[in-house]
Order: structure tokens, then sequence, then C-alpha cells
């Protein structure tokens, strides 16, 4: 299996090309032949590409096509059926569960579902983004945090604009605020990476403008990957380097998004 990551990293190196695209090393996660199927149901087959370090990259499709799906196998969260997935230097499809939580511990991850804790502070909420690196009670709570725990979560929600709502509960916020304050708690680890699934889903538009300017943001001025589901297909031209099309159970869009057109776009749909 190793072979596959082997062959398509030189590839890459001897023509500058990859799947479609040619990344510009290094490579932060890399996809080679991916397939997966949920019992005879097949999602997706033979998926393959390689995304640069900064990049912001918009996976797009339509229902069904397999998107969260993709995610969810390149975080190794679920198990593609063949195929291999490298991330930040570590084959993800044959990591132990150790390897995988170090891994873990340096990519952010923001859903559609805030998934906050309704009675905790945003403070504390926030602080929860810790317990990658620092398993345990102290980082559950805002009180046992250490006092550079609760320093980094301040920082974090400082980048968002939401450092003056540090102390409301949680259940308290607009679905924007929630959705800044679940951006926060992914950005409190440093994360080299960023997934975003449908981040604006739940979002009025406007909201939803400042929820992508705010990932454009992290791509640009930290060097921060960053790779988002999204339906809107303004939001993958407009805030993305690179466009991903899943369609017919295939890959069948990988390019830059300054090369695409909204109509050239939708073709994904039909």
């Amino acid at each position: 299996m190793t072979d596959l990551l082997d062959k398509q990293t030189a590839q890459e190196r001897s023509t500058g090309t990859g799947a479609g695209f040619a990344p510009v090393l290094p490579v932060d996660i890399r996809a080679c032949a991916l397939s997966k199927s949920f019992g005879d149901t097949l999602i997706f087959s033979d998926v393959s590409f390689g995304l640069s370090r900064g990049e912001a990259v918009a996976i797009v499709g339509s229902n069904g096509t397999g998107k969260s799906t993709l995610l969810r196998c390149i975080m190794g969260l679920i198990a593609a059926d063949s195929g291999q997935v490298e991330m930040l230097g570590t084959n993800v499809s044959a990591a132990r569960p150790a390897e995988l939580r170090k891994l873990r511990a340096q990519v952010g991850l923001v859903s559609q579902k805030h998934n906050l804790v309704p009675r905790l502070s945003v403070l504390s909420n926030v602080v929860h983004g810790l317990l990658g690196q620092h398993p345990g009670l102290r980082h559950w709570s805002q009180a046992l945090a250490p006092t550079g725990s609760r320093e980094a979560a301040m920082e974090a929600l400082g980048k968002v604009g939401l450092a003056d709502l540090a102390n409301r509960r949680a259940d308290r916020l607009s679905g924007g605020q929630s959705q800044r304050v679940a951006i926060a708690r992914a950005l409190v680890g440093q994360p080299k990476i960023l997934f975003a699934d449908e981040p604006t889903a739940s979002l009025d538009p406007a909201a939803g403008e400042d929820v992508m300017d705010l990932f454009f943001s992290l791509a640009r001025k930290q060097g921060v990957t960053v790779v988002f589901i999204s339906h809107h297909m303004s939001h993958a031209l407009t805030y993305g380097d690179r466009v991903l099309g899943l369609a017919g159970k295939k890959l069948r869009l990988d390019t830059r998004a300054d090369h695409l057109n909204e109509a050239e776009l939708r073709e994904l749909y039909d």
C-alpha cells in the first residue's frame, strides 16, 4: 500500500504534476486512489489529489456525492476501503491510534453543527479545543485550565472578534456567534490544517460571508491549510484557491478557482 503514495510523490517531483493540479511542495495532504462504500453502495472511487500548505481548498458537489465522507477519510475518522492518505507526513491509513491522536492535535475541525456545550461559558468551550493536546479534566473548564491555556483561548476568541463574550453561556449566543466560537475552539491549538464541513449552512448570508472571510484570512496570514465543504458556488470561487469537485462517484474537477466560473462549476450538478 505504501507504494501508492511513493509513486504519486515521485510523479509530483519529477513532472511537477499531481492529480490534475500541480501542488507546490510541501504538500500537507495527499490522497491516492481512495475508494469508499457503505454496504453495497459505492460512494466514490479512485480519488487522488495533493493539497499544498497554506491553500484554501473548496470541496463541492451535489448532495450524496460523498464530500463529508471524503473529509472523514482524510482525517482518519473512518477508513477508506482502498487507497491511502498522508497528512503532515503521517500515513493516516496505516497509523496506530496513538499516532492518529498526535496527528489530530495538529488539526482543527469546524462542522455545520457547532457542538458547543450549552451550559458552559464561551471561554470553557474554547478551552476544550486543547483537549487533544492535553487530555484530562483540567481542560474541561476555564476554572480548572492552566493560565497559559486560558490565555491561548482568549487570544483565539480575539481572532474571531468575541473576546468580550468570554464569560457568556454558549446557549445565549446567536448562530453566527456560536459558529465563531466553534472556529476559535478549532484555532486555539494553532492547527496546521483547518477542516470545515459546510461552516455556513446554519448562518444567514451576512454571517456566512463573515465566516468565510475569516477562513480566507487564516489561510493567507497564518499559513493554515483550509479545506472546506460548501454548497455555495460563490464561496468556492471567492474563497478557495482551488476547487475539488465530486460527481458520478469520481473526482471530476481539480483546478484553480480563478480558472473557473459559476457556469462551469454548475456542470458538476447536472
